[in-house]
């Protein structure tokens, strides 16, 4: 979970008042929020975040401002935010993005922040809000990245370029000799940290301003003159650039209303881009995108387990800085600008909960007494496991999310890419492309853990009890969770007849009786994988991974695989 530093002193100036440790530790609770470290000799208090979903509290100025609605029961407005409908005046601020950053990093936004010269302790909040959004929100930098420049060194407008390795040299954050993009990636500390981002593209993202001069190598590293703002300047602009159009426009609300919290005049920028975007060709920022929310009362009273009235709902959305209006029976939420994670009703809900105080619950004890027994499955599952350790095989645990990379591109041929996706629950908004599906086989996730074990000695066994999905459309929620049995053995001397003997050996002692049959399926060696049938029903599949999909993964050992359908075995016992 997110954790940031926090100076008390900004901390209590923004909200108007003083807390003590005890006091404050309570009231964090509205922002799911704790006091890791008390403030020490410099002031800095440590929070800890208990929710990733709420990115404009990863700064003093954001967690302010939801301590100072709570404590109010009012939340702000901003007036310098752009809609769908209308934009602010952007002057000569502009920015143009040139056509070929389409297939590259197609996004841009930004804004000045102009007033009084910053002082230190707010900047360091706003190099802290550019770390935590770009590590934690943007995927280290790869969906979004952020600069700060002096603005007063620079002149409108800004393009936002594609160029070659060997074009544009500059002199970067850090460096005193100028350097090609090419030269940074290979030898700048952040190039060597963040290249990846950019890795097999022929073509770099780059920004300057209308007289050439370099603003920065995004996302790698500013400029060393015009990227490398100090206490005291007091005009600067802000740019985010990235791949993600709603979470990089998110980031710059954030960014924008935490400035204009320190008492900076927010001053719009409008991006001009040559293709399509989701909200047009010409977007202002900050701009705010989000749709309203719809929530039935009924829901909030049903799901609270007491009677809300919509004054109430209001009242504790106010609290949490959201507003909201009465429309026929519902509860219609607007969301700040700086939020986008109203996705669902609940979420207005959760709302509404905290904004009452979750200590404002009364407890209740259940009014069904049960008695807790295991289910059959899972007896099942523990005599199957014990099989396995007694087979020798050792067993593992892995996360049942995972990406698209793993689950289907180094598991399948190009050509099968599109159908094993159609068949696999994907996220809707994942934080990360490492969560982003739900895993339809446990196969990959055992060979993940082979593809870092070559150190080991062989052979290797290992398995894993877990769940996956499927697709299915008979089903009420369109999907079925199976209770799988996983394994994996490499070796240089394992085959098709080491791997039938351990299936044989499994069903044998579980008093089952089972016949092989042909199997096509590009996960194995064609000719060396088998259905696993049982009472003319297939429980499962095994056979000899295949070269392609063991080089994908990096692999240098034949392996052999198997899984084996628990709830298919237990529906025919």
């Amino acid at each position: 979970m997110p954790k940031i530093d926090v100076n008390a002193e900004m901390l209590f100036r923004f909200t108007g008042r003083t807390y003590g440790d005890d006091e404050l530790g309570e009231i964090l609770q509205c922002a799911k929020a704790e006091i890791d470290e008390p403030a020490g000799p410099d002031g800095v208090l440590k929070i800890e975040l208990n929710d990733t979903n709420r990115p404009d509290l990863w700064s003093t100025a954001g967690l302010a401002r939801q301590l100072g609605s709570y404590v109010a029961g009012t939340n702000r407005e901003y007036d310098f935010f752009s809609t769908r409908e209308s934009a602010r005046d952007h002057g000569d601020r502009i920015v143009t993005v040139d056509p070929a950053l389409r297939e590259i990093r197609p996004y841009v936004a930004g804004f000045v922040a102009a007033g009084k010269p910053i002082e230190e302790a707010v900047l360091d909040d706003v190099i802290q809000t550019q770390e935590k959004l770009c590590w934690n929100y943007g995927r280290k930098r790869k969906s979004i990245a952020m600069g700060v420049y002096r603005s007063d060194l620079m002149k409108f407008p800004v393009s936002y370029l594609a160029v070659g390795p060997d074009e544009h040299p500059f002199v970067p954050l850090g460096m005193s000799e100028s350097m090609t993009p090419a030269r940074i990636l290979d030898l700048h500390p952040k190039g060597k940290e963040f290249g990846s981002v950019l890795e097999g593209l022929s073509r770099y993202p780059f920004l300057v301003d209308a007289t050439g001069d370099v603003l920065s190598f995004p996302p790698i590293i500013n400029s060393a003159r015009i990227g490398a703002v100090e206490a005291g300047d007091a005009r600067l602009f802000v740019e985010l650039t990235g791949t993600d159009l709603p979470s990089l426009l998110v980031a710059c609300s954030i960014v924008a209303c935490d400035m204009a919290d320190a008492g900076y005049t927010i001053e719009p920028v409008l991006v001009e881009y040559p293709y399509d975007t989701a909200f047009g060709r010409t977007i202002t920022t900050p701009f705010r995108f989000q749709d309203d929310c719809r929530c039935d009362l009924a829901f909030v009273s049903r799901l609270l387990g007491q009677d809300v009235s919509v004054e109430d709902a209001k009242k504790a959305l106010g609290r949490m800085g959201v507003s909201a209006r009465d429309e026929a029976g519902a509860i219609v939420v607007r969301p700040p600008a700086y939020r986008n994670d109203f996705l669902h009703a609940v979420d207005v809900v959760e709302d509404i909960a905290i904004g009452f105080g979750l200590d404002s619950f009364a407890p209740a004890m259940p009014s069904d007494a049960t008695v807790g027994r295991l289910t059959e499955v899972e007896i099942f599952s523990r005599r199957v496991k014990s099989l396995m350790v007694g087979l020798g095989f050792q067993e593992m645990i892995f996360n049942y999310l995972g990406s698209v990379r793993d689950f289907v591109v180094r598991m399948y041929p190009e050509d099968e890419h599109d159908r094993v996706l159609s068949s696999m629950i994907r996220i809707a908004n994942p934080m990360s492309e490492n969560f982003e599906s739900v895993r339809p086989s446990i196969l990959p996730s055992l060979l993940a853990a082979e593809s870092v074990s070559a150190h080991a000695q062989y052979p290797h066994h290992i398995f894993e009890l877990g769940k996956t999905v499927a697709r299915d459309s008979g089903d009420a929620y369109g999907q079925r969770t199976l209770d799988q049995l996983g394994f994996l053995s490499a070796d240089a001397d394992v085959g098709f007849n080491s791997v039938s003997a351990h299936v044989t050996a499994i069903l044998f002692f579980l008093g089952f009786d089972f016949a092989p049959q042909e199997l096509t399926d590009s996960r194995f060696i064609p000719g060396r994988a088998a259905a696993i049938v049982v009472n003319g029903t297939r429980v499962g599949c095994f056979g000899e991974i295949h070269p392609r999909v063991l080089e994908n993964w990096g692999i240098q050992v034949p392996c052999t695989g198997c899984e084996i359908e628990l709830n298919a075995m237990l529906s025919i016992r």
